[in-house]
């Protein structure tokens, strides 16, 4: 702001008096000093001051509030749960509701502060000479006594209801990081080891969306099944197909190696996770011959005649298989769920 700014009222009688400093050969330009301070009205009307000291406390304590409801929305709302926020559409409403909360809580803080520095706090502007990067004993001494000095002009002591709702908004707030760190623990339970499977529950064509008949599979064909009643159009579905998505091939009772596979299945009919229990990736590559099932991601390969074990490939562990049966009508049907985890190796596999 040059002089011709300043009104002439708040202009020093004399520019350049206000710190000796005249125009020389040596300092072309004079210094045109201060104008004079201005109080706030909050200086002057102590009414004032405890209306600031009121907004400054209400939005410390909004922000206390925000973080608790950034906690409560993250332990009662579903993760799966949707709602439609004009203009932007469909998002998930914990997404909404921790992005708002969390938010809201950081805003809170950082306009409090604001309010307080703005209507509370010393405005006066001081003038300070330039100094070396390192410090000397007296300017440490100085910053000392200017922290004091601004600690005593902020009322911070003065006005305990500021200090303590400050204190309580910087204190709850890191719970909101802290309180994401949960799911770190057992929270998942062993939601990852159930799937839709379970006694009685009908194989679904994939393609055809119509239950399946031992007959409607040929020897050597590769088809995909899911769990009656789950449907595309469903919330949930690409969480629950991932763990509940069937391969389903029919072999000559004969070709099966494995005792287990044999019992488990029905007139050589064999139903295996679909999931690669590698990184998790679809498998979907069949050969009728050698009744190896490929990963396209990185070329694990199984054996479905032989309990699908892994001959080839990263995979750490065989398919899981699901024991079906046929049902009163002639439908495959589920005999439980898979009795291992689907999928790659997790943290809970045990």
């Amino acid at each position: 702001m040059s002089s011709q700014d300043i009104p002439e009222e708040n202009l020093p009688a004399e520019q350049g008096t206000a710190h000796g400093a005249v125009a020389d050969d040596k300092n072309p330009f004079a210094d045109p000093g201060l104008p004079p301070h201005e109080h706030r009205v909050q200086d002057i009307d102590e009414q004032a001051a405890r209306r600031s000291e009121r907004v400054v406390a209400f939005l410390f304590t909004l922000s206390m509030l925000a973080t608790v409801g950034f906690i409560a929305s993250y332990v009662t709302i579903p993760n799966d749960k949707s709602i439609y926020v004009f203009p932007i559409g469909h998002l998930s409403a914990m997404n909404f509701a921790l992005g708002l909360t969390l938010g809201v809580a950081l805003f809170c803080i950082g306009a409090g502060a604001v309010h307080w520095a703005r209507t509370l706090m010393s405005d006066a502007e001081v003038a300070d000479e330039r100094h070396p990067i390192e410090a000397s004993p007296e300017v440490r001494a100085k910053v000392h006594a200017d922290f004091k000095q601004g600690a005593k002009e902020s009322a911070i002591g003065r006005r305990p209801l500021i200090r303590n709702t400050m204190l309580g908004a910087l204190t709850l707030v890191p719970l909101s990081g802290l309180f994401l760190l949960r799911d770190l623990g057992p929270l998942p339970k062993d939601t990852l080891r159930h799937t839709l499977w379970a006694k009685g529950k009908r194989l679904v064509n994939m393609n055809t969306n119509q239950p399946m008949r031992p007959e409607d599979i040929a020897v050597g064909s590769l088809t995909f099944a899911k769990p009656d009643g789950l449907e595309e159009q469903s919330e949930d579905f690409q969480q629950e197909i991932a763990k509940a998505a069937l391969m389903i091939v029919r072999l000559q009772p004969d070709n099966i190696k494995d005792k287990r596979e044999l019992e488990w299945s029905h007139q050589g009919v064999v139903a295996y996770s679909k999931i690669c229990t590698h990184v998790g990736c679809p498998i979907s590559l069949y050969e009728q011959q050698t009744h190896h099932v490929l990963c396209p991601c990185h070329q694990s390969t199984f054996d479905l005649s032989d309990g699908a074990r892994v001959i080839f490939g990263p995979a750490g562990h065989a398919l899981p298989q699901l024991r079906i049966g046929v049902d009163s009508e002639g439908y495959l049907q589920a005999l439980g769920d898979f009795e291992e985890p689907v999928g790659p190796a997790f943290w809970e596999r045990g």
